[in-house]
């Protein structure tokens, strides 16, 4: 038996909200065409519409209705693929009004912070939207994102992205103007997952533990080791989450060929760090980690938020590097 030719197989339906498409390429969809240096080009297919860039103009026209996964060739020679762009690369080139949160951290996000088909997120600041486009596309249409966002200019940015990949106005997104510090206790939200970009999450570990339910997940996207800092000790000292777990990833590419195997100079290293933890059930803690802090940690020289089992002489000692 052999498999099905695109052809036949229908179309990713319309209910799953899932900012994917089967078949041929239609009009009013996003094309992303890589040239033979690794250029990339996204656009709109438009009938009667001409692609120009440096290599000469294709026609719209002669792209729509064929399926993705061929090559063209420009007016001069220029040779180009041609594939419906993927989440992955959708945001990395999508108009940005603030910075977005890179493919591999939102992968870590939706994957540590077990985030579920029907989940209730909250998620603040929401950026370009690159992060809610894989929230989105995680709780699926059954599920709750709700995005608290300060600044109006990123709103209109993201919603403006968030729309363009899913094809409309996603049903399980709610976007919201306000500071969350401040708009989530008012709200009375009760969420399974709180994910927080933004300069100083610590200022909202309480009310982020009022509104997660009892092992639902708070996640902490910062860039520097400062807020890393502040961000882990704040959670500590509240006492109503487990030990807060902190990480980054680095990716590095590789060159293969033939004999030639060796790793790439292009590398995509610190974007940011990563912290998560658990929301206990009311009047619980976590039973604290027995190993003595390292010398001085908490020491004189320390002035961020202090545990509240830390003992008398470790707050009395100076911090020797």
């Amino acid at each position: 038996m052999t498999d099905p030719t695109p052809s036949t197989v229908p179309d990713v339906s319309p209910q799953a909200w899932a900012g994917v498409h089967r078949g041929p390429l239609r009009a009013g969809e996003w094309v992303r065409l890589t040239d033979q240096k690794g250029r990339r080009h996204n656009f709109e297919l438009v009938p009667g519409k001409r692609f120009f860039s440096n290599r000469g103009h294709l026609e719209h026209d002669d792209l729509i209705g064929r399926e993705e996964g061929f090559s063209v060739t420009s007016s001069v020679g220029g040779e180009y693929l041609v594939f419906r762009p993927l989440l992955s690369e959708f945001v990395v080139s999508m108009p940005r009004g603030a910075a977005v949160v890179y493919p591999k951290d939102a992968a870590q996000i939706v994957a540590m912070a077990d985030i579920f088909p029907g989940a209730r997120v909250v998620e603040a600041g929401v950026g370009s939207g690159a992060l809610t486009c894989s929230l989105l596309r995680a709780v699926g249409p059954y599920g709750t994102v709700i995005s608290w966002e300060r600044r109006e200019e990123f709103a209109d940015v993201a919603r403006k992205n968030v729309t363009q990949f899913f094809g409309g106005e996603h049903p399980a997104w709610d976007l919201r103007l306000g500071d969350l510090q401040e708009a989530l206790p008012e709200s009375g939200e009760r969420v399974d997952r709180v994910i927080l970009d933004m300069l100083a999450p610590w200022e909202c570990v309480d009310a982020v533990a009022d509104a997660l339910l009892p092992g639902g997940i708070v996640v902490a996207y910062v860039a520097t080791t400062t807020q890393l800092s502040r961000f882990v000790e704040t959670v500590r000292a509240h006492g109503g989450f487990t030990e807060p777990q902190p990480w980054e990833s680095l990716v590095r590419d590789w060159h293969v060929e033939g004999l030639a195997v060796r790793p790439g100079h292009k590398m995509i290293g610190h974007t940011a760090f990563l912290v998560t933890a658990r929301r206990m059930a009311p009047g619980e803690t976590a039973p604290r980690k027995k190993r003595r802090p390292a010398p001085g940690a908490y020491g004189i020289d320390y002035t961020g938020p202090r545990p509240a089992d830390i003992p008398p002489v470790v707050l009395e000692e100076p911090f020797d590097s």
